[in-house]
């Protein structure tokens, strides 16, 4: 068995991608190489421009390539926004004509596929498939029925689906770049893999990744998924609101709000301390007041909507941990903000695997709370390295056809149905 290769991982946002490359040498990894780059022609994580995301993606690879002196084929990419959706399955299937017989990992499957065959449909493309619970006979909630007796087994799975078009739109991008899908995950739950451990698989859990034009929170009881939500908000939320309150473009309003951007009491900032802005070929002076006022109270109602969405889903006394990531948070006071609404501690998520911790720490260019840009792609890393052998990382065969997907799941739901 080979035991070099590398995992390729790149997170597609709306306002950046990000990449990272890990090497593999002797199944541990030997070094991670990091790039960015400003992303263009996607929009609350859907594809509006696709020639604009294949120059991007052309960049960003090629720097890699530079850095690493390797040659990249298969990637891991991720899916995000407003196409993703949810659903639950549920399927049956009988063990034993007469009386009971001991369950096997071949009788799980074959309930995982029934369940995923009848949650099927031509729109969407199943990307995760997470068992919920098994029931045996007359007992439910079964975590483990491998080894047990029964008469029949019952699965509910939860499906994470997304738009079977954008994914083909995605995957035509990858391919006219010059590479092809490894693996493709949903963003918040491969970033959760990130930030995990032991400790916060126990409970309630609940992650929200605030990026810049969708939020992604993720409820989790004893490690397994139980709700997806995707909010409408973000980061360009703040930056809008002071664009429009002091009618300014919205990349100067960015830099106002990473510079002067304050989030909380005010009264800590001198009533007459202003900031020079070039407006047209003059300099308007605007008070740093009215700067943090605009931005606490954008992102109040950013933490007032997150905290809503999570006390429909879950009373709030209940939740263990409350984990939260994105670069919004690097806004000064914004977490003081959300345990104040929240009232309860949030976390920010640190990196989980020590190994990549400590290959991250070395990396100079990731110090402080920079390693937040690339969670999303250390996660994709994670999970490839769970999940499977990593000396076979770079020679396996790439993501099927979405095309031949589609029609392989026609079948299946023909021949269940007729």
């Amino acid at each position: 068995m080979l035991n070099n290769g590398y995992i390729c991982a790149i997170d597609i946002g709306s306002n950046k991608i990000s990449a990272a490359l890990a090497l593999v040498k002797k199944n541990k990894i030997s070094n991670i190489y990091f790039d960015s780059f400003i992303s263009r022609g996607v929009k609350e994580g859907v594809i509006v421009d696709a020639t604009e995301l294949v120059v991007c993606l052309t960049k960003i690879l090629k720097g890699l390539k530079t850095k690493s002196g390797l040659k990249i084929k298969f990637i891991h990419t991720n899916f995000s926004g407003k196409d993703i959706s949810t659903k639950h399955s549920h399927a049956i299937i009988p063990l034993a004509e007469r009386g009971n017989k001991v369950i096997t990992s071949t009788d799980i499957a074959t309930a995982n596929e029934q369940a995923r065959i009848l949650g099927s449909s031509l729109e969407d493309e199943i990307i995760h498939v997470i068992p919920s619970s098994y029931s045996i006979d007359s007992k439910s909630n079964v975590i483990n029925p491998i080894g047990l007796y029964s008469h029949r087994l019952e699965v509910d799975l939860y499906l994470v689906c997304a738009r079977l078009a954008s994914l083909q739109s995605l995957s035509r991008v990858i391919s006219q770049a010059g590479y092809e899908i490894r693996s493709l995950s949903f963003s918040g739950l491969v970033t959760s893999k990130a930030v995990f451990g032991i400790e916060e698989k126990r409970g309630i859990s609940v992650f929200c990744d605030v990026g810049s034009d969708v939020t992604e929170l993720l409820i989790f009881k004893d490690g397994l998924l139980q709700s997806i939500q995707i909010l409408p908000l973000g980061g360009n939320s703040m930056t809008q609101q002071l664009s429009e309150g002091l009618k300014i473009n919205f990349d100067l309003a960015e830099d106002i709000k990473r510079s002067y951007g304050v989030i909380g009491d005010m009264n800590n900032i001198q009533q007459d301390k202003e900031i020079l802005v070039k407006k047209d070929e003059f300099y308007k002076p605007i008070k740093q007041r009215d700067v943090a006022a605009m931005v606490t109270n954008s992102a109040r109602l950013i933490c007032t909507q997150i905290k809503e969405v999570v006390e429909k889903k879950v009373a709030l006394h209940e939740i263990n941990h409350f984990i939260m990531v994105g670069k919004t948070l690097l806004t000064d006071g914004f977490i003081e903000m959300m345990e104040s609404q929240m009232n309860m501690p949030v976390a920010i998520g640190r990196i989980n695997n020590p190994e990549i911790a400590a290959l991250v720490k070395e990396n100079t260019d990731l110090s402080g709370q920079k390693y937040l840009t690339y969670l999303t792609c250390l996660g994709m890393i994670c999970q490839d390295l769970e999940n499977k052998s990593v000396g076979n990382l770079a020679l396996v065969k790439p993501a099927k056809n979405f095309l031949m997907k589609a029609i392989n799941r026609f079948r299946e739901v023909y021949q269940e149905y007729f």
